[in-house]
């Protein structure tokens, strides 16, 4: 049986992966630890809660006891780390929680999986550790230059505090390979999208937004370029770095799907507008708002290297994509409003509330 200990299970990019294993085929026990803030919802794993391979803790990757204790009682042989605070406008606004979660919690999960997993003669059997990471480590490539992209080789250059405690992080999970022998693996991926993604990020917030006639908020010229995957493809690529992946490695996964946010916008209202068939979804919805501070201006990954090694490609095409996640979420209207009450309420209001229409 293969084993996995996933940190941040609960969120987007980590349910989907829970899912996917639980779904793979394979002889597979996954143990979920997830902190459960706002972004952690279980009931995106409600159609597995009941299933004996799975197991669920809630517990905060920053405390050590906890997840020694964890460790300890499930012995895993993969640990693969999504837990983080994900959002950039929120590290904007309070930087020192993303220093805490991201680069704390990472170097106190690397620490208890040492102890846990190092032999009497220094080495860690046939253990892997994986550490999710994204392509804002990079910084930002220019607009001009299309034949410019993300490689693993690209010097890091962070530009926003999100981004900078990602690096953070990835320094230190490089460094226990280096200093202890840890057996990790980073992969950088691009934008991600799908279902249960917290609609505080761009696609499903244009979705929720669209369907209640509500202003579709867009930073600056709506020109920022970002290169998309479907989070299916992912988690695919995800599993397949663990277990074929060389050690010590890094891997960049994304998909050549780069598109200008105004695209995407404008692909969401027209999508929005004829399947729920309401022409009041319009363009006319779309404000252009004060940019986000140090708003990188293009992200494009090159995914040679793993399509080399380990002969990953992406299998969905934006168009066909952003049409699975909009039909979700779609039938999925109730989901989206329980996510949605309370504190997003507050927050999103401080994000977008003050910044006014700088071009209609």
């Amino acid at each position: 049986m293969e084993s996995y200990l996933v940190t941040g299970g609960a969120g987007f990019i980590g349910s989907n992966f829970v899912l996917s294993l639980l779904a793979s085929g394979r002889d597979v026990r996954v143990v979920n630890v997830d902190a459960l803030t706002y972004a952690g919802n279980l009931e995106n794993l409600a159609s597995v809660e009941d299933d004996p391979r799975y197991r669920l803790y809630q517990a905060d990757i920053r405390d050590a006891r906890a997840m020694a204790e964890i460790i300890a009682a499930e012995n895993p042989r993969y640990v693969v780390n999504f837990a983080a605070e994900s959002h950039v406008d929120r590290s904007i606004e309070d930087p020192g929680i993303f220093e805490s979660t991201n680069v704390g919690g990472t170097v106190n999960l690397l620490n208890v999986v040492k102890s846990a997993w190092e032999e009497p003669d220094g080495g860690f059997g046939e253990h892997r550790y994986l550490q999710v990471s994204t392509d804002e480590v990079y910084g930002s490539l220019p607009l001009d230059d299309p034949s410019a992209y993300f490689r693993e080789t690209t010097p890091l250059s962070p530009h926003s505090p999100y981004s900078a405690s990602k690096a953070s992080a990835d320094f230190f999970v490089r460094a226990y390979g280096d200093t202890f022998g840890l057996p990790v693996l980073i992969t950088r991926c691009s934008n991600n999208y799908g279902p249960y993604q917290f609609p505080e990020k761009l696609i499903p917030l244009m979705i929720r937004n669209a369907c209640r006639h509500e202003p579709l908020p867009v930073y600056g010229d709506g020109l920022n370029v970002r290169d998309w995957l479907y989070v299916e493809d992912h988690c695919t690529a995800i599993d397949l770095v663990l277990h074929e992946g060389r050690i010590g490695e890094v891997y960049n996964v994304g998909g050549h799907n780069e598109r200008s946010n105004i695209e995407i916008v404008k692909t969401i209202i027209r999508l929005v507008s004829e399947r729920l068939d309401d022409p009041a979804i319009d363009d006319s919805l779309i404000r252009f708002v004060e940019d986000r501070k140090g708003h990188d201006r293009r992200y494009g990954i090159d995914p040679a290297k793993i399509t080399a090694e380990l002969g990953w490609s992406p299998e969905t095409p934006f168009e066909e994509g952003i049409v699975r996640t909009i039909d979700w979420y779609l039938a999925h209207a109730e989901w989206v409003e329980r996510v949605t009450s309370g504190a997003y309420q507050t927050y999103y209001e401080e994000m977008y509330g003050h910044r006014g229409a700088a071009r209609a």
